[in-house]
């Protein structure tokens, strides 16, 4: 049946059905691997409906996928399924300068986006980590990163989508408006599902003023307590801040050594870094000011203004390369609680209070402007049945006092097949009807990324 595939796509070669490469097995991560029936590597919109009219003709499950880079898995497929593949619909395809819009397919990288935006004098806000991912799995995901604080999330930046439904059928969700109260947001629905409602094949995305100057500050603190409240009394001041980090001594070491460069600072156990921007350097130096006061305020050990590029990279690098430093020592489970902001400093210490009763090692950072805690939760040396058991223990510890908390299982890097359980644990059943009964409504046969968000 999959040789059907072949007279649909101009290219034959594009569709895959032996020797099919692993990396379409999995994620990033790669711990759960799936070997798919089909491979399509689509190179236009057209083709990705094509593709969708046979699968949901013949009940085949279809899982979109882009760079690969996600966390929890939702790009896995299942063993009958067909894999889209849409890193070839990566074109650029208009800037409208009057209407502040970038035209992209869904394929084009977040850091093509950024470089593409700011050679033209504008800016493009959404920051996640993982710069290499694409807008289509940004948007999938609804990605946030480091500058949300200020900025917000992808989901504030997408005017329009072309989506390809589950049946075939081409729509644009959106317009370029800056407003809209006509009927239902069905582009927002699609923000953020995880390529379970439709297949995202090109976005119109929102670009703002590129800001004339930025700078960065590093504040090192003894506690991270002690830095969330600062936190707090900052966002409660107004200043405007377009990101604050924090980040534990332990996970600057590893970085630190995975990099072979120095961090800024030694002092304390715990740092938050914080980036300013603005179009003059007066505004920039006014609000880092009233921060710092803020910051002297509640003990911090000192405050640094990178002034020089040097110590801006490196601070903004190992900052970045956490998780790959961590990688490279050890197995870990990545994952991305958000908690509301007071809770912040609460949950990372209930954190580090969970390595202790089981004996595994945590590392903690994120974004402190908006309560979104990452943890690496390491292997180490033990053994696999062992690391197992103990990761299952602790994610339930986790994820059930982010839920006391009055926090969510994701941040930005989705629910996927990894915090499937976790998310219907602690969900709201009248809310997971709903979504169920949307998903029959956008996808009838069920075809679209199959076992993935509720």
């Amino acid at each position: 049946m999959f040789e059907q595939l072949k007279a649909l796509i101009e290219d034959e070669n594009r569709v895959i059905t032996a020797g099919i490469d692993e990396k379409y097995y999995s994620d990033h991560l790669g711990h759960i691997k799936v070997k798919p029936a089909a491979v399509v590597i689509v190179a236009s919109t057209d083709e990705v409906s094509k593709v969708l009219d046979f699968a949901n003709l013949h009940h085949i499950p279809v899982v979109p996928r882009g760079a690969g880079t996600g966390l929890t898995g939702g790009t896995v497929p299942t063993e009958d399924s067909i894999v889209i593949d849409l890193t070839k619909l990566n074109r650029i395809q208009h800037l409208d300068k009057e209407t502040m819009t970038l035209t992209v397919q869904a394929g084009v990288l977040l850091e093509e986006v950024q470089a593409f935006a700011e050679s033209n004098g504008l800016f493009y806000p959404p920051d996640p980590g993982e710069k290499a991912s694409t807008i289509g799995g940004n948007i999938s995901t609804n990605a946030g990163g480091m500058r949300a604080v200020k900025y917000g999330v992808t989901r504030d930046y997408v005017r329009s989508i072309e989506v390809v439904l589950a049946n075939g059928s081409i729509v644009e969700l959106g317009s370029k408006n800056i407003k809209d109260s006509t009927g239902l947001d069905l582009k927002d629905l699609l923000i953020g599902s995880e390529g379970t409602l439709g297949i995202i094949t090109e976005a119109k995305l929102r670009l703002i003023p590129k800001p004339q100057i930025a700078r960065s500050v590093l504040v090192p603190f003894q506690t991270l307590e002690e830095g969330i409240d600062t936190v707090l009394d900052i966002k409660a001041s107004g200043v405007d801040v377009a990101a604050i980090e924090f980040v534990q001594k332990e996970a600057i070491s590893l970085s630190e050594q995975y990099l072979k460069i120095e961090f800024p600072t030694h002092k304390g156990n715990a740092y938050l870094i914080f980036t300013f921007d603005g179009d003059t350097a007066s505004h920039v130096r006014d609000n880092y000011e009233k921060v710092r006061e803020l910051c002297y305020q509640h003990n911090a050990l000192d405050f640094l203004v990178l002034e020089d590029e040097e110590s801006f990279e490196i601070t903004w690098q190992i900052r970045g390369a956490i998780v790959k430093a961590v990688e490279s020592v050890s197995v870990q489970e990545p994952i991305d609680i958000v908690v509301p902001i007071n809770k912040s400093a609460e949950f990372v210490k209930y954190t580090k209070a969970i390595s202790n009763r089981h004996q595994v090692a945590i590392q903690s950072f994120g974004h402190a402007g908006d309560g979104n805690v990452h943890l690496c939760i390491i292997k180490g040396t033990l053994k696999e049945e062992e690391w197992q058991e103990k990761l299952q223990l602790v994610l339930e510890d986790l994820y059930q006092k982010a839920a006391e908390l009055g926090g969510l299982p994701s941040g930005e890097h989705g629910i996927g097949l990894t915090k499937l359980k976790y998310y219907l644990d602690y969900a709201n059943e009248v809310q997971i009807t709903l979504m169920r009964n949307l998903k029959k409504a956008f996808d009838v046969n069920q075809i679209l990324n199959p076992n993935k968000a509720y």
